[in-house]
């Protein structure tokens, strides 16, 4: 079956950095669209990034407004890892981090990772 287990997250101090993992199985991962949300207590899972299909995926890469310039989006086929680098994070970053494969609808989930970004 399809399975999506993100890890890398934790507790970090404001203006810290980290990695986030997730690595997939079950699907042809190489033809899915593979994106980070994230969604804080009382609020909507939203968008964070999102890298599109293909050997690279580069033209098709998309950033929240939120997290342009301090967080990057990339993909390893090989590994059937998509990552997420981010840097400079704020308490504004504090959520449950999700990954998700898509080809047109829906798509896959993980389960999460949370992400305290506290001092």
């Amino acid at each position: 079956q399809v399975q999506l287990v993100e890890s890398g997250g934790g507790l970090v101090q404001p203006g810290g950095s980290l990695r986030l993992s997730c690595a997939a199985s079950g699907i042809f991962f190489d033809i899915y669209t593979m994106g980070w949300y994230r969604q804080a207590p009382g609020t909507q899972r939203e968008l964070v990034a999102s890298v599109g299909a293909g050997v690279t995926g580069a033209g098709r890469i998309n950033y929240a407004d939120s997290v342009k310039g301090r967080f990057t989006i990339s993909r390893d086929n090989a590994k059937k890892t998509v990552f997420l680098q981010m840097s400079s994070l704020g308490p504004e970053d504090t959520a449950v981090y999700y990954c998700n494969a898509a080809l047109s609808g829906p798509g896959y989930w993980g389960q999460g990772t949370q992400v305290t970004v506290s001092s």
